[in-house]
């Protein structure tokens, strides 16, 4: 799979967006966004894993709670997330998300994620490709 993911600037927010051939791929990559704003993926090994499961009335507002959800999972465990397989049937989401304990020894640490937000939030289909985006709290 591509790194399809990238950031964009939002006055003193960040903006994330990942891409894909499915809809799937998209949110994944959309996840790499995310948490390659708070480590250095190529330094998170899959050591850990932790199942995720979210439902939303829309696959925009889903994009947003499967981000919150993996905010609040990683917090929980104390875990960098680096991998994401993703599963989604009519705006229910499962996944399996793998990372590792943080250590600031190990990962190249950047800014906290406080939550994803409705701003610029969208999931639309561009030149055949699954897009996802949103603004996070930074």
């Amino acid at each position: 799979m591509k790194l399809w993911y990238e950031t964009f600037e939002h006055g003193a927010d960040v903006g994330i967006r990942g891409k894909g051939r499915t809809l799937e791929e998209a949110f994944a990559n959309g996840a790499k966004a995310l948490f390659a704003l708070m480590a250095d993926l190529s330094t998170i090994e899959p050591r850990k894993e932790i199942q995720v499961e979210c439902t939303a009335p829309d696959i925009e507002t889903l994009f947003m709670v499967w981000l919150n959800q993996l905010i609040a999972l990683a917090d929980i465990e104390k875990m960098v997330l680096s991998e994401f397989n993703v599963t989604i049937r009519n705006n229910n989401l499962t996944a399996v998300a793998r990372g590792e304990s943080i250590s600031p020894r190990k990962h190249d640490l950047g800014v906290e994620v406080k939550g994803a937000t409705f701003t610029m939030l969208r999931v639309f289909q561009e030149a055949g490709y699954f897009v996802a985006q949103c603004v996070v709290d930074v």
